[in-house]
């Protein structure tokens, strides 16, 4: 008998609603969900197992509910690492966790991938949209995933983690990574990290700002 299995005979099976939440398409709580989300992050793993966790971030609604079935997730100019999409070269599958500042629920989409360049991105009328745009604000390609998965995550995690608490937030702010992780950032470092060795983020501009 697996683990799995085990576990299963020991605490018993999921509930009802927790396995009639589980759908092939996006319910519309879910794509309105996604619609509000500014953040979400993107895991990837190739044909050997290896793991990886990305974080996206853009306005609400950066990535697009194309139809029922199927997300864009855009591709921003950045690190140059590019391990989501060397994953999905090998593993065509990827999972998606969504989340809203200050909601305690979250949504989570699975599905397979494929990779679309950028001029196919610009055909579907979608273009880089953040808050703070840098000189690699450019749109690089994009990810169309196919819904295999969808559904909405109870709000356990996050009431456990407190994690919206605005005091906990601001005392936070407050922080100097560099200063509080001692021996965490490269010994030159004298500033927070950026994307970039050359890079600096203004202070507040839009994508939209940045091209005019």
């Amino acid at each position: 008998m697996s683990r799995t299995d085990q576990l299963r005979e020991k605490l018993g099976t999921p509930s009802k609603t927790a396995r009639s939440k589980v759908e092939d398409y996006l319910v519309p709580f879910v794509k309105n969900f996604i619609a509000r989300s500014p953040f979400a992050i993107l895991a990837t793993s190739d044909a050997t197992g290896n793991c990886d966790a990305s974080p996206k971030g853009g306005r609400p609604g950066f990535i697009k509910v194309v139809d029922d079935r199927t997300l864009l997730i855009p591709d921003l100019g950045g690190n140059r690492l590019f391990q989501s999409y060397a994953n999905v070269e090998d593993n065509a599958k990827a999972g998606l966790l969504f989340m809203i500042p200050g909601q305690d629920v979250t949504v989570r989409v699975n599905g397979g991938v494929r990779v679309v360049e950028s001029d196919e991105v610009a055909t579907m009328g979608v273009e880089p949209e953040v808050y703070r745009a840098d000189k690699n604000t450019d749109m690089i390609q994009g990810l169309l995933l196919g819904v295999d998965e969808s559904y909405f995550h109870c709000a356990r995690s996050m009431i456990f983690s407190d994690l919206w608490n605005p005091q906990n937030i601001e005392a936070n702010r407050r922080v100097k990574l560099s200063d509080a992780l001692p021996g965490t950032a490269p010994a030159s470092a004298k500033e927070e990290p950026v994307c970039n060795e050359t890079d600096e983020l203004p202070k507040s501009k839009s994508s939209k700002e940045k091209r005019q």
